[in-house]
C-alpha cells in the first residue's frame, strides 16, 4: 500500500518559484518518518529541515519536486487560476509517484473540490485533500520539508546577487528591494511575480 504526501512552499511570496513536492512510501513505513521527528516544516528550524531532507529521501520509495516559475504563476493569476495551476502540478507529482492513496494540502477553500480536480488531472488517482494536511499527516509533513528546503535554496541562489530579504510581502526588505530595483532599472526582474498586489502597486505608482 503506497501512500503519497504532497505539499507546496512559497505560494504567498512576491518572488521566486512556487515549489510542489511529493513523497511516497509503504504505509507500514510511516512510523519511520515519525521516528525521525518529521513534522510540518514551519515548526522546524532551517538547519533541522535540511538534516531531515537528507534522511527523508533515504527512507522513501520515491519523491518528486516540481518548480513553478514566476512567469507561469503570473499567467495563471491573471486568469484567476492559481489553484488550478497548483492542482495541475500536484497531479504531475501524483502521476510520477503512482501511489495507491495521496494526501494533499489544499490551497482551495473547498478541499473536496481541490481533491477532485487533482484526481481528474491524475487519471483518477485516489486523493484525500485537507486543510492543514502538513500538520495532520506525517507523509504531508515530509513533503512540506522537501518543498521548503528546495524553495529556500532557490532564494539563496538569488541572494548571492541581490539583497532581497525573505521574498514575502510582509518583509519590508523585500518590498524595498523590488521598489528600488524598478526605480533604477525601469523593469522588474524575471524572478519577481508581477501579478502580486504589492508589485502591481509599485508598477502603478511609477
Amino acid at each position: 500500500m503506497q501512500i503519497c504526501g504532497v505539499d507546496d512552499a512559497g505560494r504567498g511570496s512576491m518572488l521566486g518559484p512556487l515549489v510542489i513536492a511529493g513523497i511516497s512510501l509503504d504505509k507500514k513505513n510511516l512510523r519511520k518518518l515519525n521516528a525521525l521527528g518529521v513534522k510540518d516544516s514551519k515548526k522546524l528550524s532551517p538547519k533541522k529541515r535540511e538534516e531531515l531532507f537528507k534522511d527523508i529521501i533515504k527512507i522513501v520509495d520515491g519523491y518528486y519536486i516540481s518548480k513553478i516559475s514566476p512567469k507561469s504563476i503570473d499567467a495563471n493569476v491573471r486568469k484567476h487560476c492559481l489553484n488550478g495551476l497548483e492542482a495541475k502540478h500536484m497531479a504531475k507529482v501524483v502521476l510520477k509517484l503512482n501511489p495507491d492513496t495521496s494526501y494533499v494540502d489544499s490551497c482551495d477553500v473547498n478541499p473536496k473540490r481541490f481533491g477532485k480536480e487533482i484526481s481528474t488531472l491524475s487519471e483518477n488517482h485516489k486523493i484525500k485533500s485537507y486543510h492543514h494536511a502538513d500538520s495532520r499527516f506525517v507523509v504531508v509533513s515530509a513533503a512540506s520539508i522537501l518543498a521548503k528546503v528546495t524553495r529556500d535554496k532557490e532564494i539563496e541562489k538569488l541572494r548571492k546577487n541581490y539583497d532581497l530579504g525573505s521574498g514575502y510581502p510582509s518583509d519590508s526588505k523585500t518590498v524595498r528591494f523590488v521598489n528600488k530595483f524598478y526605480k533604477k532599472n525601469h523593469f522588474m526582474p524575471n524572478f519577481v511575480r508581477k501579478s502580486w498586489k504589492p508589485v502591481q502597486k509599485i508598477l502603478e505608482k511609477s
